[in-house]
């Protein structure tokens, strides 16, 4: 197994990865506030976590993750009471979004996707904890944190505490706090919005406490990797390590990973420039799902990505170069030739990927292990491919796509991918027509079938062995 090296946000250096249980890993990931559809930003990072989860599995770990939904919020709540609906209601549809862009890149899912709502008595009993410890106050209906008792408070982001205004999403002069600096556990019921009992009475649970409470439950008190975007790190898990290690005497997360922000065309994405895009935008617009999940897998997570339609479009095309290769190998006759060279080239790009991967990540060069595999084999096929090497390649690009999971066009939505809507099956049908039309010289008939294949991205190629196709 290679060793696997990993960029530790704590303590801002590469590390050797070690689990806390032989050949188990135990992941929590910050996943959305669902009081809207995600952005390719957000989608970023959840590519990035997915590239990780697979690539634990890939070294032969067992892998059991858990992602939360942030479902109450003042957004989500702002928002709820503005459509005069219930937060559950209002939250639905952003949930149900969300697993359908989840589904369209091909993120796998993880093991837990606990909701806050869900888990309130989970946070209750840790803010208990940690008023019995002295690190949290009652002050004006709510409960806060009191950063000044915890010594290490800043250790992960390096943030100077002295220039620390505030930790949460709420103004410091709406609540009566110790300090500046405190952040809330628990939020006051105001008139009008859900609330929970307590024992401080009627309220909401502050949003750091939601992911320290759900990663203990499914977790455990101390698991191996926590990860979410760099705009989490600072006050977002510097406060989630302040709450859970004071309440529970011991670490949260072995390993902090965070991904890099998403620019589009150079610029902060938004709303205001008008280039703060769903999945869905780029889908309408007739852009591959494939080619996006390439190009957020094509960067190393530690650096910024600058997304641009030129970019996507290079991205179709390093597709398309892997296609076609694939294509010549469904076709070519294998002949009686020796098939070690083909097999120790297989060998070389197997380990070349594996290496670039167990480098914290460096999916730039497994996808440059990538090409490198497909020129090669092109060299192949051009001076012949030995008996089983067709299989041996597909097993080498197969072993790769479990953790890329663009090598394949397999089942990709949109019309793109899918050939306009027809199936493998009615594609078949189509051009055995037009070989029939082409047999019987009905040319006029096999023309219209070729321009509606063509219309649907179907590229079709006539061999002496007969026509063969490919989705373009």
């Amino acid at each position: 197994m290679n060793s696997l090296k990993l960029f530790n946000s704590l303590g801002r250096c590469l590390q050797e990865f070690e689990p806390l249980e032989p050949g188990h890993i135990r992941l929590y990931t910050c996943g959305p506030t669902v009081y809207d559809r995600i952005h390719i930003g957000n989608l970023r990072t959840f590519v990035f976590e997915d590239l990780l989860r697979r690539t634990l599995r890939f070294f032969g770990y067992r892998v059991t993750q858990a992602m939360n939904l942030t479902d109450v919020e003042d957004k989500i709540i702002a928002a709820a009471l503005e459509a005069d609906v219930d937060i559950g209601t209002f939250t639905a549809p952003h949930v149900a979004s969300f697993f359908d862009d989840l589904t369209t890149l091909r993120i796998e899912r993880v093991e837990h996707y606990p909701r806050a709502t869900e888990h309130v008595a989970e946070m209750i009993a840790m803010i208990e904890r940690l008023l019995t410890a002295g690190y949290a106050y009652c002050a004006d209906d709510c409960v806060f944190f009191r950063i000044g008792a915890d010594e290490d408070y800043g250790r992960l982001s390096g943030i100077d505490l002295d220039q620390v205004r505030r930790g949460e999403r709420v103004r410091s002069d709406e609540y009566d706090k110790e300090d500046a600096r405190d952040f809330v556990l628990w939020k006051g019921a105001k008139e009008g919005e859900p609330a929970w009992p307590s024992p401080w009475g009627p309220g909401r649970p502050g949003w750091h406490i939601e992911c320290s409470a759900m990663s203990q439950k499914y977790l455990g008190k101390t698991f191996d990797i926590h990860c979410g975007g760099v705009d989490n790190l600072f006050p977002h898990h510097e406060n989630e390590i302040a709450q859970s290690e004071s309440a529970n005497c011991c670490p949260l997360a072995r390993y902090w990973l965070h991904s890099e922000h998403l620019t589009v065309d150079g610029e902060k994405m938004s709303k205001s420039l008008g280039n703060c895009y769903t999945l869905g935008d780029l889908l309408d617009r007739g852009l591959s799902a494939r080619s996006i999940r390439y190009l957020l897998a094509s960067v190393h997570y530690r650096q910024q990505l600058d997304f641009t339609f030129d970019k996507l479009a290079a991205a179709d095309r390093a597709l398309k170069r892997i296609d076609d290769m694939r294509f010549r190998l469904a076709h070519e006759v294998e002949k009686e030739i020796d098939p070690g060279p083909l097999d120790r080239a297989a060998g070389r790009f197997e380990n070349a990927f594996a290496t670039a991967l167990a480098d914290d990540l460096n999916t730039a060069g497994a996808l440059g292990a990538v090409f490198t595999f497909v020129h090669t084999v092109n060299g192949f096929i051009d001076q012949g491919l030995p008996p089983g090497g067709r299989t041996r390649v597909h097993a080498a690009l197969d072993r790769a796509d479990q953790v890329l999971a663009v090598l394949d066009t397999g089942d990709w939505a949109g019309a793109a991918e899918s050939g306009g809507g027809l199936s493998d099956v009615e594609i078949d049908a189509l051009v055995a027509a037009r070989s029939e039309a082409r047999a019987t010289r009905d040319f006029a008939a096999a023309d219209r079938i070729r321009d509606q294949l063509s219309e649907a991205g179907v590229v079709v190629e006539d061999a002496p062995g007969g026509s063969r196709w490919k989705r373009g």
